[in-house]
């Protein structure tokens, strides 16, 4: 069986978006000829708060070599592990290519820098890498317009060149996160291959006991719920929709029951969604909670919501991967995405486009809010909701870790 040394700094019990790609691919890799060997971060060194939950979710056949960081100081100067631990994952890594017999070295980023260690291990080693886009490295920062995302840019556009030079595999989320990529630095392209998060069918079989729901103060209330990141180019949906329900109360076709929650949205640098809705007179019925939720929390809010909210990005190339904890939560789905986004094709797929808006560019902001209110009248009044999940099968991790381990074997033929 071949080795795949897997590095990433993250690794449960952390909750963080990005531990998801290796442990979902991870936890079905051995399946298909490779064995998964982690190199990460010992967790005394994150910054982020623990979810000892996420140790029931990654497989036992994922072997994990811990390193060490540099810890963050005050005042807070860098706080990237990519960068606190790099010169520790280094030496790890070079100390496991030399003792173990490795294949392949596969990096998913972010963290961006650690991109850099597979063209330094290759220098080194030969061993062919791949770099993963979980998110592009160079991206659009027309709604960060700061001098952090500046620089963050000018750096990208340095060290990228750099790292993907000598890869034998740039994988991401889809082929519109890395195609860039490839157009930018190849002549010769690369084995490339896009898969999707996907997901884990056994996560959604894990029902917890005595959590706690955001909505348990309101007994009676109709919850809403959207979870996960609120990304920078979903703001004009956000916008939409609240201009939208605020039209709907004022002339009172509106259910008065409804609370809408946005659950682990982070720490997002632009304006704030309870912002948007005090600026629409419904702030008292939009709640939102920016922390981090544990993961499994986040699968049974949504299975035990009244519906669920999706709001993608204007950007064609998001796939928005939380679409399928959405669809497996089997409660009904309002969805805001672009038409081109391959997540509609998902929801389609699953006959779940009864409440989907499809965004296409040049839309103004009228014709959007007409939409949704259209949507909006009946979402409110469902109460039937049958969907067809088998086309879910070709997206969960397993298919995922198929592609990835098929691109690998395409390189070490080559």
């Amino acid at each position: 069986m071949n080795t795949v040394l897997i590095i990433y700094p993250h690794w449960v019990p952390a909750n963080l978006a990005g531990v998801q790609r290796p442990r979902l691919i991870g936890n079905y890799l051995k399946g298909f000829g490779w064995k998964p060997l982690l190199l990460t971060v010992k967790s005394e060194y994150y910054e982020e708060r623990l979810d000892p939950l996420m140790e029931k979710t990654a497989s036992e056949d994922i072997e994990v070599v811990f390193t060490k960081a540099y810890k963050v100081f005050k005042p807070r100067i860098v706080g990237d592990i990519g960068l606190r631990a790099f010169p520790f994952l280094k030496k790890e890594a070079l100390r496991i290519c030399k003792e173990r017999k490795i294949d392949f070295i596969w990096i998913p980023i972010p963290s961006f820098y650690t991109a850099i260690l597979g063209r330094l291990l290759y220098n080194k080693t030969k061993i062919p890498y791949g770099i993963d886009y979980i998110d592009p490295w160079v991206r659009d920062i027309t709604n960060q317009n700061n001098l952090r995302a500046k620089l963050s840019q000018v750096v990208a556009k340095t060290l990228e060149p750099f790292a993907v030079k000598k890869a034998a595999l740039i994988t991401g989320v889809s082929t519109p996160y890395y195609q860039s990529v490839l157009d930018r630095n190849f002549k010769v392209k690369p084995v490339h291959a896009g898969m999707p998060y996907g997901f884990d069918p056994n996560d959604h079989k894990i029902h917890l006991n005595d959590i706690q729901y955001p909505w348990d103060n309101q007994p009676d209330c109709k919850p809403w719920v959207y979870a996960g990141a609120f990304l920078p180019n979903s703001h004009l949906f956000v916008e939409s929709f609240f201009e939208v329900i605020a039209k709907l109360r004022k002339e009172g076709d509106w259910d008065d029951k409804i609370r809408l929650y946005f659950v682990g949205t982070g720490m997002y640098p632009a304006k704030r969604i309870t912002s948007y809705a005090k600026d629409k007179g419904i702030d008292d019925i939009v709640f939102e909670n920016r922390e981090r939720y544990p993961f499994l929390h986040i699968l049974n809010f949504l299975s035990k919501a009244d519906k669920v909210l999706l709001f993608g990005s204007t950007e064609q190339h998001y796939t928005a991967s939380k679409t399928f904890q959405c669809l497996l939560s089997n409660r009904p789905l309002f969805s805001m995405l672009h038409n081109d986004s391959s997540a509609v094709e998902v929801i389609r797929q699953c006959n779940a486009e009864r409440f989907l808006f499809p965004y296409k560019n040049g839309f103004t902001k009228n014709e959007i809010e007409i939409g949704v209110e259209h949507i909006l009248k009946s979402f409110q009044q469902i109460d039937d909701w049958t969907l067809n999940l088998q086309p879910l099968d070709k997206y969960t991790s397993k298919q995922s870790a198929k592609v990835l381990a098929e691109a690998m074997d395409k390189v070490l033929l080559n």
